[in-house]
């Protein structure tokens, strides 16, 4: 029982690493790339669906982004999902593709970058806090119960926290190499 409690915890705390992972990627850098736009929804054909499963997408130059749609009928369809998004970019359309320039960063907005990169760290580590303390209500429940005794209680408490000062600290890696590449741009 006491480790079913401990995988559940080690997969809802991978989960969080995972989205932060997610997050980080889209965020805006001084470089394009492909993942900045493959996963913005745009509302065609009756339904929402990624850029990436309507378009090539590839990176001609460092800063450039340029979106190829199979079906040009949906080109504007493409250009109003991307305006409509959080990227912050005006993309140029020529009638058979999407161009991104994607422009250099200020200082100023390098800073702000930095702070979004730390504050999402720290819900991450909310997260992993959160999962660590039901996986510990959990246990303490079973020594209610007689189910386990005090020692495996101590023992997998223990085992838990190492769980989680290892995720810590892979939030706290994750985030300094984002911190440092924004930074560094």
């Amino acid at each position: 029982m006491v480790k079913e409690i401990y995988e559940e915890a080690s997969q809802k705390m991978d989960h969080s690493v995972e989205n932060l992972s997610r997050r980080y990627a889209r965020l805006r850098g001084d470089r394009a790339r492909v993942d900045l736009v493959q996963d913005i929804r745009v509302d065609c054909y009756g339904s929402k669906m990624n850029i990436k499963q309507l378009a090539n997408i590839s990176i001609p130059e460092p800063r450039l982004v340029v979106i190829e749609p199979w079906d040009k009928s949906i080109l504007a369809d493409i250009e109003r999902a991307i305006l409509t998004s959080e990227l912050g970019i005006n993309p140029s359309n020529d009638g058979n593709l999407i161009r991104l320039a994607i422009p250099p960063l200020t200082e100023e907005r390098r800073e702000e970058i930095a702070r979004m990169v730390k504050q999402w760290g720290e819900e991450a580590k909310v997260v992993v806090r959160n999962c660590r303390r039901e996986a510990r209500e959990k246990v303490e429940q079973l020594e209610k119960e007689n189910e386990i005794s005090e020692d495996e209680t101590r023992q997998a408490q223990k085992e838990i926290q190492t769980l989680t000062d290892d995720f810590i600290t892979r939030i706290d890696e994750i985030q300094e190499k984002k911190a440092k590449e924004v930074r560094q741009v």
